[in-house]
């Protein structure tokens, strides 16, 4: 079974420790108004135990474990976390590109991915995953117990990219499954039709879902660096490939990615949803903390 601190770097680790008090404040009022009261039934399902800490009510004491330790401690249940969150993670084949020296955007994603995880998870809230392509491939549901964090970092692990991508057809399979609301991060290329990917973020919102989309490219998918002809090949159908003299193509390229990224921040725009574009070349510790402070800054 994958640690945290076997998967992730050490001055990436520590960075994620220093924000463990900026995300408590900064994810807690992500869905302001919508944080679920305590059940006091017999219909929760128990996540934990945690320390008694003063302020605690008496009557949640699990007296069965202080007679074997001498210690209180409090009965927690998978209701009674602050939020329920929703790793929605791109394992479609363009996530499989990594340019020269660098990381692929999958391994990038899913690094964020275990980051994010760890983030939630130490503020005791719900997290789960999904991983798609052009078929929802996994869904684990949200809990907040630390071995629930180990089968989700496991699973991204073993988690690899392959075939064509189909976010608006995943994002209607997840709905049915998301049965309260939440937080769905999404991390993501986002290739595809952008206009029918905005329909289906559309039905997020108006499930009164929060939604944070994670834009991982590869710095070539930005700039277009390429000098000499070049054989491009789709990493999502195999038989498709160009031979390519880069600088004829260029102007149209950069000309065609931007009316994208426009059309992509204006979809995110209109669904009051945030859009954290991401490079693979920058430390992604680095972009979730200065995105963490621009969050709180807001508040």
């Amino acid at each position: 079974m994958v640690h945290l601190t076997d998967y992730l770097k050490p001055e990436e680790f520590k960075t994620l420790k220093s924000l463990e008090l900026m995300a408590k404040q900064v994810v807690e009022g992500m869905i302001t108004g919508q944080h679920r009261s305590p059940h006091k039934g017999f219909s929760t399902e128990f996540a934990q135990h945690r320390d008694y800490v003063p302020g605690d009510e008496i009557r949640r004491l699990d007296w069965k474990v202080y007679a074997k330790t001498d210690r209180y401690y409090i009965r927690e249940y998978e209701e009674e976390t602050n939020l329920r969150a929703l790793l929605v993670v791109d394992a479609s084949g363009s996530m499989d590109y990594g340019g020269e020296g660098r990381m692929t955007k999958h391994q990038y994603a899913i690094r964020l991915a275990a980051a994010l995880a760890y983030l939630l998870s130490t503020q005791r809230d719900s997290v789960g995953l999904a991983a798609f392509d052009d078929d929802l491939r996994a869904f684990i549901p949200p809990r907040s117990s630390t071995r629930h964090l180990r089968i989700l970092l496991q699973a991204m692990v073993d988690s690899t990219p392959g075939g064509e991508s189909d976010l608006p057809g995943v994002f209607h399979k997840l709905m049915p499954r998301l049965r309260r609301r939440g937080l769905v991060m999404i991390l993501s290329d986002c290739f595809g039709d952008v206009a029918a990917l905005g329909k289906a973020l559309s039905f997020f919102r108006s499930a009164n879902h929060e939604v944070l989309v994670f834009h991982v490219l590869d710095p070539d998918e930005i700039e277009f660096p390429f000098r000499d002809w070049t054989r491009f090949e789709s990493l999502e159908r195999t038989t498709h490939y160009r031979l390519l003299d880069p600088l004829q193509f260029r102007k149209d390229y950069i000309a065609s990615y931007e009316r994208y990224r426009q059309e992509l921040l204006d979809v995110c725009r209109r669904n009051r949803i945030d859009l954290i574009p991401l490079r693979t070349d920058k430390p992604f510790h680095e972009a979730l903390a200065a995105y963490l402070a621009r969050r709180h800054s807001a508040k």
